[in-house]
Protein backbone atom coordinates (compact mmCIF):
# COMPACT_ATOMS: atom_id res chain seq x y z
CA UNK A 1 0.00 0.00 0.00
CA UNK A 2 1.16 3.69 -0.66
CA UNK A 3 1.82 5.80 2.65
CA UNK A 4 1.75 9.43 2.63
CA UNK A 5 3.91 11.25 5.57
CA UNK A 6 4.28 14.90 5.82
CA UNK A 7 4.23 14.94 1.93
CA UNK A 8 6.29 12.04 1.30
CA UNK A 9 5.04 9.20 -0.36
CA UNK A 10 6.41 6.11 -0.07
CA UNK A 11 5.41 1.90 -0.04
CA UNK A 12 4.97 0.73 2.81
CA UNK A 13 4.00 -3.28 3.71
CA UNK A 14 1.05 -4.07 5.49
CA UNK A 15 2.76 -6.05 8.23
CA UNK A 16 4.25 -2.26 9.65
CA UNK A 17 1.86 -0.59 10.22
CA UNK A 18 1.80 -1.60 13.59
CA UNK A 19 4.60 -0.63 14.64
CA UNK A 20 4.77 2.52 12.51
CA UNK A 21 5.26 5.78 14.78
CA UNK A 22 1.67 7.89 15.21
CA UNK A 23 1.94 10.70 13.64
CA UNK A 24 -0.22 13.90 12.46
CA UNK A 25 -0.91 14.56 9.23
CA UNK A 26 1.17 18.00 8.52
CA UNK A 27 -0.93 21.29 8.14
CA UNK A 28 -1.30 22.92 5.01
CA UNK A 29 0.35 26.07 4.83
CA UNK A 30 -3.47 28.10 4.02
CA UNK A 31 -5.73 30.10 6.05
CA UNK A 32 -8.30 27.94 8.33
CA UNK A 33 -11.77 29.28 9.00
CA UNK A 34 -13.42 29.15 12.67
CA UNK A 35 -15.02 25.40 11.83
CA UNK A 36 -11.66 24.74 10.43
CA UNK A 37 -9.68 26.09 13.51
CA UNK A 38 -11.84 24.07 15.68
CA UNK A 39 -11.61 20.70 13.53
CA UNK A 40 -7.76 21.24 14.14
CA UNK A 41 -7.31 21.67 17.38
CA UNK A 42 -9.92 19.35 18.36
CA UNK A 43 -7.89 16.65 16.24
CA UNK A 44 -4.57 17.77 17.97
CA UNK A 45 -6.62 16.73 21.29
CA UNK A 46 -7.70 13.36 19.97
CA UNK A 47 -4.42 12.24 18.82
CA UNK A 48 -2.13 13.64 22.04
CA UNK A 49 -5.19 13.14 24.92
CA UNK A 50 -2.27 12.70 27.63
CA UNK A 51 -0.60 15.97 26.73
CA UNK A 52 -3.35 18.43 25.43
CA UNK A 53 -6.06 19.46 26.96
CA UNK A 54 -8.25 21.95 24.78
CA UNK A 55 -11.04 24.29 26.57
CA UNK A 56 -13.47 27.69 25.03
CA UNK A 57 -12.79 30.15 27.69
CA UNK A 58 -16.06 31.99 26.39
CA UNK A 59 -17.97 33.02 23.68
CA UNK A 60 -17.40 35.66 20.42
CA UNK A 61 -20.37 38.35 20.22
CA UNK A 62 -21.43 36.24 17.75
CA UNK A 63 -21.42 32.71 19.39
CA UNK A 64 -17.80 31.17 18.11
CA UNK A 65 -15.80 29.48 21.03
CA UNK A 66 -12.58 31.10 21.91
CA UNK A 67 -10.58 27.93 21.81
CA UNK A 68 -7.47 27.44 23.64
CA UNK A 69 -5.26 24.26 23.85
CA UNK A 70 -2.68 23.62 26.36
CA UNK A 71 0.29 21.58 26.18
CA UNK A 72 2.34 20.16 28.87
CA UNK A 73 3.37 16.73 30.46
CA UNK A 74 0.29 18.14 33.18
CA UNK A 75 -1.66 19.66 30.76
CA UNK A 76 -5.22 19.35 32.69
CA UNK A 77 -4.28 21.84 35.72
CA UNK A 78 -1.59 23.42 37.41
CA UNK A 79 1.09 21.82 38.70
CA UNK A 80 3.48 23.46 41.29
CA UNK A 81 6.62 24.61 39.91
CA UNK A 82 5.93 24.53 36.37
CA UNK A 83 4.79 27.79 34.81
CA UNK A 84 2.36 29.14 32.62
CA UNK A 85 3.12 30.33 29.46
CA UNK A 86 0.72 31.80 27.04
CA UNK A 87 0.47 33.00 23.45
CA UNK A 88 -3.00 34.73 21.61
CA UNK A 89 -3.14 36.06 18.29
CA UNK A 90 -6.12 36.93 15.98
CA UNK A 91 -7.34 39.86 18.42
CA UNK A 92 -7.68 41.93 15.31
CA UNK A 93 -9.72 39.61 13.16
CA UNK A 94 -7.73 40.72 10.14
CA UNK A 95 -4.18 40.43 11.27
CA UNK A 96 -4.22 36.98 9.97
CA UNK A 97 -0.78 35.33 10.10
CA UNK A 98 -0.11 34.78 13.58
CA UNK A 99 -3.30 32.52 13.77
CA UNK A 100 -1.48 30.48 11.44
CA UNK A 101 1.90 30.90 12.97
CA UNK A 102 0.30 29.13 16.11
CA UNK A 103 -1.35 26.53 14.42
CA UNK A 104 1.94 25.13 13.37
CA UNK A 105 3.48 25.89 16.50
CA UNK A 106 0.90 23.55 18.21
CA UNK A 107 1.59 20.74 15.44
CA UNK A 108 5.29 21.37 15.89
CA UNK A 109 5.56 20.79 19.57
CA UNK A 110 3.15 17.91 19.46
CA UNK A 111 5.06 15.98 16.86
CA UNK A 112 8.60 16.84 18.25
CA UNK A 113 7.59 16.04 21.65
CA UNK A 114 9.53 12.65 22.96
CA UNK A 115 11.92 12.52 19.94
CA UNK A 116 13.42 16.38 19.62
CA UNK A 117 15.20 16.62 23.27
CA UNK A 118 14.72 20.22 23.83
CA UNK A 119 11.05 20.16 22.84
CA UNK A 120 10.78 17.22 25.00
CA UNK A 121 12.36 19.21 27.90
CA UNK A 122 10.00 22.66 26.89
CA UNK A 123 6.95 20.95 27.32
CA UNK A 124 7.25 18.71 30.33
CA UNK A 125 8.56 21.86 31.82
CA UNK A 126 6.10 24.20 31.02
CA UNK A 127 2.22 24.68 31.03
CA UNK A 128 1.79 26.47 27.32
CA UNK A 129 -1.73 27.64 26.49
CA UNK A 130 -2.53 28.83 22.81
CA UNK A 131 -5.02 30.62 21.37
CA UNK A 132 -4.95 31.23 18.04
CA UNK A 133 -8.11 33.75 17.61
CA UNK A 134 -9.16 36.23 20.40
CA UNK A 135 -11.71 37.58 17.55
CA UNK A 136 -13.05 34.62 15.22
CA UNK A 137 -15.87 37.54 14.04
CA UNK A 138 -13.56 39.83 12.96
CA UNK A 139 -11.58 36.96 10.79
CA UNK A 140 -14.57 35.60 9.27
CA UNK A 141 -14.96 38.80 7.46
CA UNK A 142 -11.86 40.04 6.91
CA UNK A 143 -10.32 39.52 2.96
CA UNK A 144 -7.56 37.93 1.67
CA UNK A 145 -4.65 40.00 0.48
CA UNK A 146 -6.07 43.31 2.56
CA UNK A 147 -3.34 44.55 4.18
CA UNK A 148 -4.13 47.96 4.99
CA UNK A 149 -7.79 48.62 5.70
CA UNK A 150 -9.66 48.10 8.89
CA UNK A 151 -12.47 45.97 7.41
CA UNK A 152 -12.59 43.03 10.13
CA UNK A 153 -10.04 44.69 13.13
CA UNK A 154 -12.86 44.70 15.44
CA UNK A 155 -15.35 42.80 16.97
CA UNK A 156 -18.91 42.43 15.73
CA UNK A 157 -20.28 44.97 18.47
CA UNK A 158 -17.24 47.41 16.44
CA UNK A 159 -15.14 47.52 19.34
CA UNK A 160 -10.73 47.48 19.19
CA UNK A 161 -10.29 44.58 21.83
CA UNK A 162 -6.81 45.87 21.82
CA UNK A 163 -8.43 49.28 23.32
CA UNK A 164 -11.07 47.71 25.77
CA UNK A 165 -9.01 46.45 29.04
CA UNK A 166 -9.13 48.40 32.30
CA UNK A 167 -6.20 50.96 31.82
CA UNK A 168 -4.11 51.77 34.95
CA UNK A 169 -3.16 55.55 33.49
CA UNK A 170 -6.06 56.26 31.95
CA UNK A 171 -9.95 56.14 32.40
CA UNK A 172 -11.22 53.36 30.15
CA UNK A 173 -15.33 54.03 29.55
CA UNK A 174 -15.71 51.43 26.75
CA UNK A 175 -18.19 49.05 27.66
CA UNK A 176 -16.01 45.91 27.91
CA UNK A 177 -16.81 43.30 25.05
CA UNK A 178 -16.95 39.54 25.37
CA UNK A 179 -13.75 38.37 24.26
CA UNK A 180 -11.96 41.37 26.35
CA UNK A 181 -14.09 39.55 29.45
CA UNK A 182 -13.19 35.75 28.51
CA UNK A 183 -9.59 36.67 28.77
CA UNK A 184 -9.41 38.67 31.99
CA UNK A 185 -11.83 35.85 33.57
CA UNK A 186 -8.75 33.55 31.96
CA UNK A 187 -6.11 35.48 33.39
CA UNK A 188 -7.21 35.42 37.09
CA UNK A 189 -7.90 31.41 36.21
CA UNK A 190 -4.50 30.56 35.93
CA UNK A 191 -1.10 32.15 37.05
CA UNK A 192 0.22 33.27 33.72
CA UNK A 193 4.38 34.51 33.58
CA UNK A 194 4.79 35.25 30.34
CA UNK A 195 2.99 35.62 27.20
CA UNK A 196 3.23 37.43 23.38
CA UNK A 197 0.13 38.65 21.51
CA UNK A 198 0.57 38.44 17.67
CA UNK A 199 -0.23 41.12 15.62
CA UNK A 200 -0.06 42.33 11.53
CA UNK A 201 1.00 45.57 10.14
CA UNK A 202 4.35 46.01 10.87
CA UNK A 203 7.93 44.13 11.52
CA UNK A 204 8.49 44.83 15.10
CA UNK A 205 8.49 43.56 18.75
CA UNK A 206 6.69 46.15 21.17
CA UNK A 207 7.17 46.54 24.64
CA UNK A 208 5.30 47.99 28.08
CA UNK A 209 4.31 50.33 28.86
CA UNK A 210 2.21 51.25 25.95
CA UNK A 211 0.24 53.92 27.65
CA UNK A 212 3.08 55.42 29.61
CA UNK A 213 6.14 57.29 29.25
CA UNK A 214 7.14 56.03 32.42
CA UNK A 215 10.06 53.46 32.44
CA UNK A 216 8.36 50.18 33.61
CA UNK A 217 10.37 48.51 36.61
CA UNK A 218 10.60 45.39 34.37
CA UNK A 219 12.88 47.26 31.95
CA UNK A 220 15.88 45.43 31.12
CA UNK A 221 13.74 42.53 31.45
CA UNK A 222 11.12 43.68 28.79
CA UNK A 223 13.94 45.31 26.32
CA UNK A 224 15.75 41.12 26.55
CA UNK A 225 12.21 39.41 25.78
CA UNK A 226 11.56 41.97 22.83
CA UNK A 227 15.20 41.14 21.85
CA UNK A 228 15.63 38.45 21.70
CA UNK A 229 12.52 37.04 19.56
CA UNK A 230 13.80 40.04 16.91
CA UNK A 231 17.11 38.52 16.88
CA UNK A 232 15.79 34.76 15.87
CA UNK A 233 13.79 36.65 13.23
CA UNK A 234 16.01 38.34 11.08
CA UNK A 235 13.63 40.41 8.78
CA UNK A 236 12.20 42.07 12.28
CA UNK A 237 15.88 42.32 13.81
CA UNK A 238 17.22 44.37 10.41
CA UNK A 239 15.28 46.90 11.51
CA UNK A 240 13.68 47.53 7.94
CA UNK A 241 10.41 49.40 7.89
CA UNK A 242 7.56 48.37 6.24
CA UNK A 243 6.52 50.34 3.18
CA UNK A 244 3.95 52.74 5.25
CA UNK A 245 5.89 52.74 8.64
CA UNK A 246 9.27 53.90 10.63
CA UNK A 247 12.14 51.01 11.03
CA UNK A 248 13.14 50.19 14.31
CA UNK A 249 16.46 49.76 15.64
CA UNK A 250 16.93 45.78 16.57
CA UNK A 251 13.75 45.39 16.11
CA UNK A 252 12.35 46.39 18.84
CA UNK A 253 10.29 49.46 20.35
CA UNK A 254 8.50 50.82 23.88
CA UNK A 255 4.97 50.86 22.92
CA UNK A 256 4.17 54.46 24.31
CA UNK A 257 7.74 55.47 22.24
CA UNK A 258 5.76 53.57 19.00
CA UNK A 259 2.23 55.51 20.05
CA UNK A 260 0.43 55.38 22.81
CA UNK A 261 -2.65 52.85 23.33
CA UNK A 262 -5.44 52.95 25.90
CA UNK A 263 -6.53 49.77 27.23
CA UNK A 264 -3.55 47.18 25.89
CA UNK A 265 -3.86 44.08 26.43
CA UNK A 266 0.00 43.75 27.14
CA UNK A 267 -0.42 46.70 29.83
CA UNK A 268 -3.20 44.86 31.69
CA UNK A 269 -1.42 41.66 31.78
CA UNK A 270 1.58 43.41 33.06
CA UNK A 271 0.10 45.61 35.69
CA UNK A 272 -2.80 43.65 36.75
CA UNK A 273 -2.35 40.18 35.77
CA UNK A 274 1.06 39.53 36.92
CA UNK A 275 2.14 38.43 33.48
CA UNK A 276 4.94 40.07 31.64
CA UNK A 277 3.43 39.96 27.71
CA UNK A 278 5.03 41.71 25.08
CA UNK A 279 3.07 42.25 21.36
CA UNK A 280 4.74 41.03 18.00
CA UNK A 281 3.94 42.75 14.78
CA UNK A 282 5.25 39.95 12.56
CA UNK A 283 3.86 40.70 8.53
CA UNK A 284 3.79 44.12 7.07
CA UNK A 285 0.64 43.11 5.22
CA UNK A 286 -1.97 42.25 7.61
CA UNK A 287 -3.87 39.55 5.80
CA UNK A 288 -1.27 38.30 2.97
CA UNK A 289 -1.77 35.55 0.31
CA UNK A 290 -1.56 32.24 1.95
CA UNK A 291 1.63 31.61 -0.77
CA UNK A 292 3.50 33.35 2.01
CA UNK A 293 2.44 31.74 5.38
CA UNK A 294 5.27 28.83 5.01
CA UNK A 295 7.89 31.73 4.85
CA UNK A 296 6.31 33.70 7.68
CA UNK A 297 6.62 30.04 9.55
CA UNK A 298 10.00 29.56 8.91
CA UNK A 299 10.67 33.35 10.09
CA UNK A 300 8.90 32.92 13.29
CA UNK A 301 9.68 29.38 14.46
CA UNK A 302 12.63 29.61 16.11
CA UNK A 303 11.63 32.91 18.19
CA UNK A 304 8.63 31.52 19.19
CA UNK A 305 10.40 28.76 20.96
CA UNK A 306 13.05 30.55 21.96
CA UNK A 307 10.83 33.13 23.51
CA UNK A 308 9.13 30.73 25.80
CA UNK A 309 12.20 28.80 27.38
CA UNK A 310 12.62 32.25 28.90
CA UNK A 311 9.63 31.75 31.15
CA UNK A 312 12.49 29.66 33.02
CA UNK A 313 15.11 32.57 33.69
CA UNK A 314 14.95 34.20 37.15
CA UNK A 315 13.67 32.62 40.34
CA UNK A 316 10.23 30.96 41.33
CA UNK A 317 9.27 29.53 44.48
CA UNK A 318 6.77 29.02 47.39
CA UNK A 319 5.90 31.61 50.34
CA UNK A 320 5.50 29.50 53.09
CA UNK A 321 4.51 29.74 57.32
CA UNK A 322 6.35 27.80 60.07
CA UNK A 323 4.14 24.94 59.17
CA UNK A 324 5.15 24.47 55.84
CA UNK A 325 1.75 25.64 54.61
CA UNK A 326 1.84 27.76 51.56
CA UNK A 327 0.75 31.51 52.40
CA UNK A 328 -1.70 32.76 49.64
CA UNK A 329 -1.48 36.23 48.64
CA UNK A 330 1.76 37.12 50.24
CA UNK A 331 3.63 40.27 48.43
CA UNK A 332 7.02 39.49 46.92
CA UNK A 333 9.06 42.67 46.06
CA UNK A 334 12.26 43.47 44.77
CA UNK A 335 14.04 46.36 46.00
CA UNK A 336 14.54 49.23 43.44
CA UNK A 337 11.44 47.66 41.23
CA UNK A 338 8.41 47.26 42.72
CA UNK A 339 5.61 46.78 40.21
CA UNK A 340 2.62 49.72 39.87
CA UNK A 341 -0.36 46.85 41.99
CA UNK A 342 2.55 44.43 44.11
CA UNK A 343 3.38 41.07 43.40
CA UNK A 344 1.06 38.33 45.04
CA UNK A 345 1.37 34.54 45.74
CA UNK A 346 -0.97 32.35 44.23
CA UNK A 347 -3.65 29.61 46.03
CA UNK A 348 0.03 27.38 46.16
CA UNK A 349 1.53 30.44 48.12
CA UNK A 350 4.02 30.16 44.71
CA UNK A 351 5.66 33.22 42.58
CA UNK A 352 7.21 33.54 39.42
CA UNK A 353 9.77 36.39 38.54
CA UNK A 354 11.36 36.76 34.77
CA UNK A 355 14.80 38.44 36.05
CA UNK A 356 18.19 38.74 34.38
CA UNK A 357 21.21 37.26 36.34
CA UNK A 358 22.08 39.63 39.25
CA UNK A 359 22.12 40.16 43.16
CA UNK A 360 18.60 41.18 44.13
CA UNK A 361 16.95 42.40 47.70
CA UNK A 362 13.86 41.34 48.03
CA UNK A 363 10.88 41.70 50.67
CA UNK A 364 8.19 39.64 51.30
CA UNK A 365 5.61 40.82 53.30
CA UNK A 366 2.20 38.87 55.49
CA UNK A 367 0.06 40.73 57.36
CA UNK A 368 2.79 43.65 58.01
CA UNK A 369 5.52 41.07 58.60
CA UNK A 370 8.30 40.96 56.49
CA UNK A 371 11.28 39.32 55.38
CA UNK A 372 14.22 40.48 53.37
CA UNK A 373 16.61 38.63 51.54
CA UNK A 374 19.61 39.13 49.13
CA UNK A 375 19.67 36.63 46.66
CA UNK A 376 21.89 36.07 43.90
CA UNK A 377 20.55 34.64 40.57
CA UNK A 378 22.73 32.95 37.98
CA UNK A 379 21.46 32.17 34.71
CA UNK A 380 19.40 29.59 34.64
CA UNK A 381 20.38 25.80 33.00
CA UNK A 382 17.80 22.92 31.69
CA UNK A 383 14.77 25.13 31.41
CA UNK A 384 14.52 25.34 35.19
CA UNK A 385 14.49 28.79 37.27
CA UNK A 386 16.57 29.11 40.15
CA UNK A 387 14.50 27.81 42.97
CA UNK A 388 13.97 29.38 46.28
CA UNK A 389 11.37 29.22 49.52
CA UNK A 390 10.50 31.89 51.98
CA UNK A 391 10.01 30.54 55.34
CA UNK A 392 7.60 32.40 58.41
CA UNK A 393 8.17 31.63 61.11
CA UNK A 394 5.12 30.98 62.21
CA UNK A 395 1.71 30.63 61.58
CA UNK A 396 0.45 33.69 59.78
CA UNK A 397 -2.47 32.70 58.07
CA UNK A 398 -3.69 33.70 54.41
CA UNK A 399 -3.85 37.76 54.04
CA UNK A 400 -6.79 39.10 51.78
CA UNK A 401 -5.82 42.01 49.38
CA UNK A 402 -8.46 44.70 51.05
CA UNK A 403 -10.38 47.78 48.99
CA UNK A 404 -7.50 49.91 49.60
CA UNK A 405 -5.02 48.25 46.96
CA UNK A 406 -7.85 47.57 43.91
CA UNK A 407 -4.41 46.49 41.95
CA UNK A 408 -5.00 43.28 42.83
CA UNK A 409 -6.72 40.93 39.44
CA UNK A 410 -10.10 40.62 40.95
CA UNK A 411 -10.56 44.30 41.91
CA UNK A 412 -8.92 45.92 38.66
CA UNK A 413 -11.67 48.00 37.07
CA UNK A 414 -12.11 51.27 34.35
CA UNK A 415 -11.01 53.51 37.22
CA UNK A 416 -8.21 56.46 37.15
CA UNK A 417 -7.90 56.23 40.67
CA UNK A 418 -6.44 52.90 40.39
CA UNK A 419 -3.11 54.19 39.64
CA UNK A 420 -3.12 57.03 41.98
CA UNK A 421 -4.03 54.32 45.05
CA UNK A 422 -1.18 51.54 43.44
CA UNK A 423 1.38 54.25 43.70
CA UNK A 424 0.84 55.53 47.15
CA UNK A 425 0.69 51.85 48.51
CA UNK A 426 4.23 51.70 46.72
CA UNK A 427 5.43 54.40 48.78
CA UNK A 428 4.53 53.31 51.09
CA UNK A 429 6.15 49.72 50.79
CA UNK A 430 8.87 51.44 49.60
CA UNK A 431 9.51 53.39 53.04
CA UNK A 432 8.82 49.91 54.87
CA UNK A 433 11.41 48.55 53.51
CA UNK A 434 13.95 51.27 53.92
CA UNK A 435 13.10 51.12 57.44
CA UNK A 436 13.73 47.52 57.66
CA UNK A 437 17.06 48.33 56.60
CA UNK A 438 17.56 50.82 59.13
CA UNK A 439 17.43 48.12 62.13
Amino acid sequence: MMLRIMGVTAAVPLVWLGVLPFYVQSLNFSYHNSGQLETILKDFNSKYPTITHLHSIGKSVEGRDLWVLIVGKYPNKHTVGIPEFKYVANMHGNEAVGREILLQLIEYLLINYQSDANITQLVTNTRIHIMPSMNPDGFEISFLSDCYSSNGRFNKNGFDLNRNFPDAFEENTDPIQPETQAVMDWIQTESFVLSANFHGGAMVASYPYDNSYTTPPDNDVLKYLAELYSKNNNKMYSGGSCSDSIGFSNGITNGAAWYKVRGGMQDYNYIYGQCIEITLEVSCCKYPEASTLQGFWNDNKVSVIEYMKQIHMGIKGQVLDMHGIPIQNAIVDIQGRQRICPYRTNKNGEYYLLLLPGTYTFNVTVLNKSLVQNITIQKSLNLSAMTYNFHFGEKTGNPTPTTSEPCSLHEAGNSSSTIQVCLVTLFLRTLLVLWLHTL
